[in-house]
């Protein structure tokens, strides 16, 4: 930080040196032969303007300089306080962001919905254009688009022009929609990242509804993912929030996850390159589960969820809707995410902090959590699993969902599983040194 502040001070200087050098050659009108009309008097009087001005000129730029310091130790003491205080690359990109949104379509004419709250809550057209992209040439859904993008010159729509069947062999016939699903999006960011040339992208469905902070979310979070390499995405989701399990007092709270959420998440156009090259034919969500196509990379996801979906019928045909995304919860405070310092989220610092949080917290079985009187002390415990069966019977007892993608738990970091139960935050994490996921479970 020193050594900045040295270059910022010497960089200052320069520039205030610089500018009296102009100034002055603005100011030394050099004289030419002087006639014999010309007085002396006036030669006193030219010299005397002249020791004027220059000493104004010096005035002001003491004044500049004065405030270039101020500006440094101001600084140099938010560092020291520990503020974050974003390096200049991540301050022009905010400052000259363009965030899309991309919201993949189909033939659900409830679409609008999801616009009107797009519309609703977006602060700025300019930096959040709204860019449709849709599949399945449904005329109806279609007409409801195209409503708002005539109204509005920054929505747009596209369609997805292949609109062929997928030669499938009959065991994978009733998978249909999901090779469609595939072939749509990777039709889609290559329109907004190849075709448009966008940097990166808000992707959302159209059975989603939003909460009132969701642009402030990703316009917050957005620097993470310009900062810490390890990350690949920012979601809006979390796969275990419901009311019982979140700390619904803490609404400003985010994790690092291995496992994707998706459902609402942004993308960078770099990723997206990487991605594309290997897209698969189907299943694109739990592809990118796989921590092997994502080259071990995490997300981050909120603790409570910034999107909420109503589509209970899709191509699932409304697996899991009544049992578990029913009961999803939607954030309902705003949170003024681009003032906070989401530093903590960095790599580094999550990963020690999580470490020695979980390694001295109080052990309890999950029965234990749930017959614990709620609150109180302890007020952070942990739970621990030995192979996949203990780790879904404890999941099960604590209201959470048991399943895994190549082996990665939902919403798991490096083996654990935060929640909040009966008061009292608890993690679920292995009893073992873990080291990586192992495919096998599930």
């Amino acid at each position: 930080m020193r050594v900045n502040i040295r270059r910022l001070t010497v960089a200052g200087a320069l520039m205030v040196v610089f500018w009296l050098a102009v100034m002055y050659s603005s100011v030394i009108d050099v004289p030419g032969a002087l006639s014999s009309k010309n007085s002396v008097q006036d030669i006193e009087n030219r010299i005397d303007n002249l020791q004027k001005q220059v000493e104004q000129q010096m005035t002001e730029s003491n004044l500049l300089l004065a405030r270039v310091k101020e500006h440094l130790k101001a600084k140099s003491q938010a560092k020291e306080e520990g503020k974050d205080i974003k390096d200049n690359n991540v301050e022009y990109s905010l400052n000259n962001l363009v965030l899309p949104v991309l919201l993949i379509a189909c033939d659900r004419v409830t679409v609008k919905r999801c616009l009107d709250n797009l519309v609703k809550f977006r602060p700025n057209k300019d930096m959040f254009p709204i860019i449709v992209s849709q599949d399945c040439g449904h005329n109806a859904t279609y007409q409801v688009i195209k409503s708002f993008a005539d109204d509005d010159p920054t929505i747009t729509v596209v369609q997805q022009p292949d609109q062929s069947e997928i030669p499938l062999p009959r065991v994978k016939v009733k998978f249909r929609g999901y090779y469609k699903i595939a072939r749509h999006y990777r039709f889609a960011l290559n329109h907004v990242f190849k075709t448009l040339g966008h940097e990166a992208v808000i992707i959302v469905e159209d059975d989603l509804d939003i909460s009132q902070d969701f642009f402030e979310y990703f316009l917050g979070t957005y620097p993470l993912l310009l900062k810490d390499r390890s990350l690949w995405c920012i979601s809006a989701w979390n796969d275990n929030g419901k009311k019982d399990v979140i700390d619904m007092s803490h609404p400003e709270l985010l994790h690092r996850t291995d496992f994707f959420p998706g459902l609402g998440w942004t993308l960078r156009r770099e990723t997206w390159l990487k991605l594309e090259a290997k897209w698969p034919e189907a299943f694109f969500d739990d592809w990118l589960r796989d921590p092997q196509n994502t080259d071990g990379r995490a997300c981050i996801r909120p603790e409570v969820s910034r999107t909420f979906t109503f589509g209970k019928i899709g191509v699932s045909k409304g697996l899991f809707y009544d049992m578990h995304l029913r009961a999803m919860q939607l954030n309902m405070e705003y949170v003024e995410f681009t003032a906070l310092n989401l530093t903590y989220l960095l790599k580094d610092n999550y990963d020690e902090a999580l470490a020695s949080t979980v390694r001295a917290l109080p052990e309890m079985t999950a029965d234990e959590v749930i017959a614990h009187p709620a609150g109180g002390s302890p007020p952070a415990v942990k739970v621990t699993y030995s192979n996949a069966q203990t780790y879904q019977k404890a999941a099960k007892k604590l209201g959470l969902m048991d399943d895994f993608r190549s082996g990665v738990p939902r919403t798991a970091y490096r083996g654990i599983v935060s929640c909040f139960v009966r008061g009292r935050r608890v993690y679920l994490a292995p009893s073992f040194q873990w080291t990586k996921y192992d495919p096998t479970w599930g």
